[in-house]
């Protein structure tokens, strides 16, 4: 009885290997791999175009972010607003991979989606 416990045991030692092992290369959703670099929220554009070339679109827009902010009492009031500019990017990776739009402000990544297939 006890070596056919171990064989269990061992069984499921090697089960859990192969599924952490098969976990290790997913990125996580706000994440992006290029080849084997890894591109996430709160790099860079360049390192972003370092690590996966240049995309296959580019659009541009500026926006203005910001509010007015008042003290409690009402007396005091502050208002801030700035431009930024924000850029999208397209990646087409081909058929078999999903396209990825990257939103950039002021030059750093602050979205990654999911397009469905490319072509």
């Amino acid at each position: 009885m006890g070596s056919r416990s171990s064989g269990v045991l061992t069984g499921i030692r090697t089960l859990a290997w192969v599924l952490l092992m098969a976990l290790l290369p997913i990125a996580p959703a706000h994440a992006l791999r290029c080849g084997r670099q890894l591109v996430q929220v709160g790099d860079h554009k360049l390192d972003v175009l370092d690590r996966c070339g240049d995309p296959d679109s580019v659009s541009e827009r500026r926006a203005v972010r910001g509010g007015r902010f008042r003290h409690s009492t009402g007396v005091v009031q502050l208002e801030r607003f700035d431009e930024i500019t924000i850029e999208e990017w397209i990646y087409n990776f081909g058929p078999r991979r999903f396209k990825q739009q990257l939103y950039f402000e002021d030059g750093i990544l602050t979205q990654i989606r999911d397009l469905g297939y490319g072509h």
